[in-house]
């Protein structure tokens, strides 16, 4: 099969832009989610999540019960994102015969790894569903291993950390198969629907206290914003055996 010729518009050694523009809207929402962790910690917003948490309590008939369980699958890392994203990547390279597309998965496993979970023991939050002492507060005493990672929430966050790594992939596969990629409505929807289901469902199932969802949305778009600057093809590489290095039209 003939190679195919990819180009990109990305010099090298460049960030690729993102909307807002520049760091400032990063580290807004950076400073959002401390200031949002650090009222958690001095008692602040726990009626507002016991309130919610309440409300979703008593309006979950059976139905509406069974069909946000479902929904909430597309926030589950290991059992649906990260299957799905490794699955494009290995598509993308074989076709265009380039170890790119899996440092693009192996980025958003890393960068998703050495943040949400080191966060979660941190803070160390019980979730609702919890039946001890003090399960509204983080730093708490009397919980502990999985009862106790609630905070952030890492369905949300992986939610929109991993989805826009999978419209990333997605249209580099489409592009592969000399198709139309996704437009930019298209591309929108994937990396906001999934996200916005999984911020609704976990916190109306009482999976996590509404303020996880938030803290979870404030990191998933600091991560998310992060990995949609690397220039995937334009990243330096080492000549590697059957020209591996290069670009996949990411």
């Amino acid at each position: 099969m003939r190679e195919a010729v990819v180009r990109t518009e990305t010099r090298r050694g460049w960030l690729l832009p993102v909307r807002p523009r520049g760091w400032w809207f990063d580290l807004l929402v950076l400073a959002g989610f401390v200031a949002l962790t650090v009222a958690l910690a001095r008692g602040h917003l726990l009626t507002v999540d016991e309130r919610v948490a309440d409300w979703a309590g008593d309006h979950r008939p059976t139905p509406l019960y069974v069909l946000l369980r479902v929904l909430n699958y597309l926030g589950q890392g290991g059992q649906v994102l990260m299957p799905i994203a490794l699955l494009l990547a290995g598509l993308v390279a074989w076709r265009r015969r380039s170890i790119r597309p899996l440092l693009v998965f192996a980025a958003v496993f890393v960068l998703t790894y050495v943040t949400i979970g080191p966060l979660k023991v941190w803070l160390d939050r019980a979730a609702p569903a919890f039946d001890g002492p003090d399960r509204l507060v983080l730093f708490n005493a009397h919980a502990s291993g999985i009862e106790a990672m609630s905070y952030p929430s890492g369905h949300v966050a992986n939610a929109l950390a991993w989805y826009g790594v999978i419209a990333v992939l997605l249209n580099a596969l489409l592009r592969s198969l000399d198709r139309q990629p996704l437009t930019a409505r298209q591309y929108a929807a994937l990396r906001v629907l999934p996200p916005a289901i999984v911020f609704c469902t976990t916190t109306w199932l009482a999976y996590h206290w509404i303020t996880d969802s938030v803290a979870g949305l404030l990191l998933g778009l600091i991560l998310t914003r992060l990995l949609a600057r690397i220039p995937w093809d334009a990243i330096p590489l080492p000549r590697l055996p059957r020209g591996l290095e290069r670009q996949a039209g990411l």
